[in-house]
């Protein structure tokens, strides 16, 4: 399987207190995650529920189960967001372990995420929240 490594970075001179961070971090992470899961195909709905959220390392977990309401990934993961505490070099990890999902986010479903999932949402959020990333 291979990853995809995506990093954002926030303006010092406007997220400028532990506290700013942490809501910025939250913010974007909340959104980025709900974008991947909206824009995630569903079939069976096995891949939707298949998000998983951690803080500093990868989560090897394949969750067993379908969520065709796109709830249950959001559900497991704001929590995860929420309890967020900024540290110098700590990350949020969005990933999704089924093995087709790399497939799917590089165009193997030409017509329900022709583009993907990550890499759109993470255009959508550069763009949303472009006052304070640099």
């Amino acid at each position: 399987m291979s990853y995809k490594n995506f990093e954002l970075q926030l303006r010092k001179d406007l997220v400028d207190t532990d506290e700013k961070i942490d809501g910025a971090i939250s913010l974007i992470a909340m959104a980025s995650l709900r974008g991947i899961v909206e824009k995630t195909p569903v079939d069976k709905g096995r891949l939707v529920n298949n998000w998983i959220t951690s803080v500093d390392r990868l989560n090897p977990t394949v969750i067993n189960g379908v969520d065709r309401t796109k709830n249950q990934s959001i559900t497991r993961g704001a929590p995860v967001i929420e309890g967020f505490e900024y540290k110098k070099n700590k990350m949020i990890i969005i990933q999704n372990n089924l093995p087709y999902a790399n497939r799917i986010e590089n165009g193997y479903s030409r017509v329900k995420a022709p583009q993907g999932m990550v890499a759109v949402t993470l255009r959508e959020v550069r763009t949303i929240y472009r006052e304070i990333l640099i």
